[in-house]
Formats: structure tokens, sequence, C-alpha cells
């Protein structure tokens, strides 16, 4: 599902899978549906689509069908961090709570209709689960289906 990296770059191609990193890293990112809202929470580093400049900005991960997905929250209103990565896929991951790593990536945005309403229900499904009772709960698949979708890859360092 990973498109190709045609961007030149000191890095070797990304790997949608998780394989290749330390295990405790791995770990972090195999996030499960028990975990809660603050476990999801990482910055990422862009560039500024109209400045060029690094920007660090927080936002939610979530896993799905095994893999890495940036998404705004329900509504889908126009993201700083979307426009980045449109601009310049290539961005930093960067864990921050338990443990802590500066990744390197690539976002691909999502736009496959089937594959994003498979992957926004399982996000959904996950979020209304009852363990955590700080987190989002959104009622209705309905409400995210204009939210912003990434597919990240990370990438492995020569």
């Amino acid at each position: 599902m990973s498109t190709p990296d045609t961007h030149a770059s000191n890095d070797s191609a990304p790997d949608a899978s998780l394989s290749h990193l330390p295990s405790h890293i791995r770990r972090a990112i195999e996030i499960t549906p028990a975990a809660g809202t603050g476990e999801r929470i990482i910055d990422i580093t862009t560039l500024g689509c109209r400045t060029g400049r690094p920007r660090r900005i927080e936002i939610f991960f979530y896993r799905a069908a095994g893999t890495t997905y940036l998404c705004s929250s329900a509504g889908g209103a126009a993201t700083d961090w979307h426009a980045n990565l449109l601009a310049d896929p290539h961005f930093t991951f960067h864990l921050k709570n338990g443990i802590r790593a500066d990744l390197p990536a690539r976002a691909t945005p999502v736009t496959d209709p089937a594959e994003r309403q498979a992957v926004l229900a399982e996000i959904v499904a996950d979020l209304n689960q009852p363990h955590d009772p700080g987190t989002i709960r959104p009622t209705r698949l309905e409400d995210w289906a204009d939210s912003r979708l990434m597919r990240v890859s990370f990438r492995h360092r020569p």
C-alpha cells in the first residue's frame, strides 16, 4: 500500500511495516485499543508549506490494519500538518510519551474511498472502547468521513 519514494534522500526506502525498528519502539507504535489518549499523542516535524522552515506540530496517531496513520479529528477541517505533508511528505515522527524516539518517516494521503472507510471505521471503533474515560468518543463514523488521513511509512536509516 505504500507509494514508492521518489524524493532524493540519504535515507533508504520507506517501510510500511515496523520490523526494522528496535522492539521497544515497535511496541510503542503498535498501539492497541487498550491504549489511552495520551499514548497516541506524538509530535511531527514537517517543513512549513509556506515558510519552508521546520515546524513541530502535536498530533494523534493511530494503528489500523497493521499500518500507522495520522488523522485529524472528526469534522475534516483543513489542518496545517496535512497541508505541510502534502507539500513535502518527509517528516520526523517524534514518540514523546513513555518511549522517546525521533523516526524519519514519509506520509502518503489516503484517497481510496474503500481504504478510507475501513481505516476510519477501525479508528472510530478503537476510540469508542470504554477503556479510558478521557478518550475522545466519536459516536458516528459519519462524523469522521472528511477527516484528513495520511498513511505513515517509517524509513530505514543507512
